[in-house]
């Protein structure tokens, strides 16, 4: 009998973590987040089943990039869905090394595209001073090159461990799988990651499904006002930038 029912018990926990998660009602602007896992995306799918914008992975440490971005780049550029790119931080690696691989893998940045994104969800075991040295330098060198201040994605947890009174002045993508919104500290969050099980057509398996707090018009006023013009050598950003 104790066998059976932890067998029961396993698939009761397994079917409730299964579960595909549902579009949330009352958000005019959806969208979707994706990298390589999503394997070949059907894009025109993906916008006539109402998906408004789309972040896409770019890049990862000092030197990886993911091998989807520049076909997912492309082919999403052929419909009305916002395209943005992120970067996925590591905080032991240089943030000079990991801006420059981003700046690299996005040269074909334009008009009308969302601003960049730091991802940031673990430590990889730095302390939290480096940490948070690390993320302002990436920032930073980012703004100076772009001309447009990145977003920073991360959970609820690390949002309360490391970004409070340190970063102010960002926008919020917060990551929390719940029907309810996320609360975060005297701030609005701008996105809302809620769910990871999400189906979309267009994408085979699961997508992560999200909203902007907003409206259409409200978000297109964060796009790019104007194309990659900054010609700054990366190299002599070493130099006026802290880069622990």
């Amino acid at each position: 009998m104790r066998v059976f029912t932890a067998i029961l018990t396993a698939l009761v926990l397994f079917g409730a973590c299964s579960t595909t998660t549902e579009r949330l009602e009352g958000y005019a602007v959806q969208g979707i987040d994706v990298s390589h896992y999503q394997k070949l995306i059907d894009w025109k799918s993906v916008e006539a089943d109402q998906i408004d914008f789309a972040y896409i992975k770019a890049t990862e440490g000092e030197i990886h990039q993911d091998t989807n971005f520049c076909k997912n780049w492309m082919d999403i550029k052929k419909t009305k869905i916002l395209r943005g790119a992120y970067h996925f931080f590591r905080p032991k690696l240089s943030a000079l090394q990991q801006a420059n691989n981003f700046l690299f893998a996005i040269e074909k940045l334009e008009n009308g595209d969302l601003p960049p994104v730091l991802d940031i969800e673990v430590t990889d075991g730095a302390s939290k001073e480096i940490v948070i040295n690390r993320m302002k330098s990436w920032l930073e060198i980012i703004e100076i090159r772009l001309h447009q201040k990145p977003i920073i994605y991360t959970n609820l947890k690390f949002y309360y461990q490391f970004l409070i009174g340190n970063f102010e002045d960002y926008n919020i993508w917060i990551s929390r799988y719940n029907d309810d919104a996320p609360q975060l500290v005297a701030k609005q969050w701008t996105f809302w990651q809620y769910g990871r099980q999400g189906r979309v057509k267009g994408i085979e398996g699961d997508v992560d499904l999200n909203v902007f707090f907003g409206n259409n018009a409200q978000l297109d006023s964060l796009r790019f006002p104007s194309t990659f013009l900054s010609q700054t050598d990366p190299k002599l950003l070493h130099h006026s930038l802290s880069n622990p």
